[in-house]
């Protein structure tokens, strides 16, 4: 588990985003009369901000676990030792590769997308914007929440 497994507003956005793409994907591909090409660049998009969010999400539970001196994050599974104070440096570097290893990777997936596989650029964008959308869905939940009474 990770750090972030156990929060549910991160897993109902995970999930608004996962259904944002594929209802979108089914919306452009019924619009354009069985025409892949938007649904296609749909689902791309959705692959490159998934891809995003895991760079983001994997980098931030690195770096919670570097800082919590080495330990794994609270419901982690099995605590380990922690790491000894010379040896952050290693390991703070190796936190520090892997992010900028995630981005570079999506930089190279983001390119192939756009200049060798050729997706619709409007459906890249329609994909990438379902975190946005997922967001968006859940502020307005928490606005609409906000201003009722709660029960006595």
């Amino acid at each position: 588990m990770r750090v972030f497994d156990a929060d549910p507003l991160l897993r109902r956005l995970e999930v608004r985003a996962v259904a944002f793409v594929a209802g979108a994907a089914v919306i452009a591909l019924a619009a354009r009369r069985g025409g892949a090409d938007v649904a296609l660049g749909i689902l791309g998009g959705g692959v490159l901000i998934g891809s995003s969010y895991w760079a983001i999400r994997a980098s931030a539970d690195g770096l919670v676990a570097l800082l919590a001196g080495g330990r794994q994050p609270a419901g982690a599974g099995s605590a380990q030792a922690p790491i000894s104070g010379r040896r952050s440096g290693p390991r703070a570097a190796g936190v520090v590769l892997r992010l900028v290893g995630r981005y570079a990777l999506l930089a190279a997936m983001a390119y192939v997308m756009i200049a060798r596989l050729r997706l619709h650029p409007i459906g890249l964008l329609v994909g990438v914007s379902s975190i946005f959308a997922s967001a968006s869905v859940e502020v307005v939940r928490m606005l609409a929440g906000s201003g009722r009474r709660a029960p006595r």
